[in-house]
């Protein structure tokens, strides 16, 4: 069994590069990598940084697929994230989650 991995995008950044056989997150070039998470870490990366969206896609990615480097780095105060070094070729995305977001 692969391991899954996800990405989370706001669905008009995801559409903007629909055409595309890879993805790139705007961390990419602002930080050198693309966020990923575990599937136990997808919930609270969700209240961290997306608590103001309604709405998201969740990426579910075979990490046996990915072309870029996968590095697992330390996150001060968060534990353990894999980041993508690169690209994200759309090959390695099984499925995009269409998610609707209420935090209380």
């Amino acid at each position: 069994m692969s391991l899954i991995l996800h990405h989370i995008v706001l669905p008009s950044d995801w559409e903007r590069q629909a055409s595309l056989p890879y993805y790139e997150a705007e961390s990419l070039t602002t930080e050198g990598f693309i966020h990923l998470s575990t599937p136990e870490q997808v919930e609270g990366t969700l209240q961290r940084f997306f608590k103001e969206f309604k709405q998201v896609f969740i990426l579910h990615i075979d990490a046996s697929l990915l072309e870029a480097k996968l590095v697992y780095e330390e996150v001060p105060q968060h534990g353990t994230f894999p980041h993508l070094f690169g690209r994200l070729n759309k090959k390695a995305v099984l499925q995009v989650e269409e998610r609707f977001l209420s935090f209380s």
